[in-house]
């Protein structure tokens, strides 16, 4: 019986030692993911050069935003199934590609104001992390909610693209900053549950594409409401 319990132990410590470091390489992958947005956001933003070629041209613009969707959507579907090199060079390679789409918000608001937009979206998104890991509850109907949410979110915006209704665009922006806060906790407490998966170290770079794609979420959409225009 004793070396039955001691085997127990072992099992459960070993077990709790993967999921903190499973979700602790979410958490590496997605700054590293930050950094190169934030990077090359900065590069375009300070070329004038690069921004007329990206923003000036609706053909390279749309392109960049299409190759975007497709590779996370890629990502998500396929990311456990690639070799860890790949997996990471694709992560990368999104990363960057969103950085070229989103300079433009060094171009329209002011330094301070993305600075603390980015202050709030971190604690925000932080707290919500650390809910979602700690919590005893299951998260799975927030998640599904949110999930449903949205796409109510995604249709209602293609819509207002003919529409070009302002107020509903500040409607949806509020909207979707709540539905990816219930996603923060709700994705953080997924990757927790991870660790039965532990033997694809892939999952790393998957936790680290669905909190990214959090943050952003919550960045973007914060500074469209909050963020203080220049002149």
């Amino acid at each position: 019986m004793m070396y039955n319990d001691r085997m127990q132990l072992a099992i459960n410590r070993e077990a709790s030692i993967t999921q903190i470091n499973l979700v602790n390489q979410s958490f590496l992958w997605m700054f590293i993911g930050l950094f190169v947005t934030g990077i090359s956001s900065l590069i375009v933003a300070s070329n004038q050069t690069l921004v007329s070629a990206i923003y000036s041209n609706s053909i390279v613009f749309f392109g960049l935003i299409i190759a975007e969707l497709a590779l996370v959507f890629f990502l998500s579907l396929r990311i456990t199934k690639m070799s860890f090199g790949v997996a990471v060079i694709s992560f990368t390679i999104y990363s960057l590609l969103n950085g070229l789409t989103i300079a433009s918000i060094f171009l329209i608001y002011t330094a301070s104001s993305i600075a603390s937009t980015f202050f709030i979206t971190a604690i925000v998104f932080g707290v919500m992390a650390f809910y979602g890991y700690t919590t005893k509850r299951d998260l799975t109907s927030i998640g599904n909610l949110a999930f449903m949410g949205l796409i109510g979110v995604i249709i209602a915006s293609v819509v207002n693209l003919f529409l070009k209704n302002n107020t509903f665009s500040y409607i949806l922006s509020y909207l979707t900053i709540a539905i990816f806060i219930g996603l923060t906790a709700y994705d953080t407490q997924k990757i927790k549950q991870m660790e039965s998966e532990v033997g694809n170290q892939n999952l790393g770079i998957l936790g680290a594409l669905m909190l990214y794609l959090d943050f952003i979420n919550i960045f973007l959409n914060l500074l469209r409401i909050i963020g203080r225009k220049r002149d």
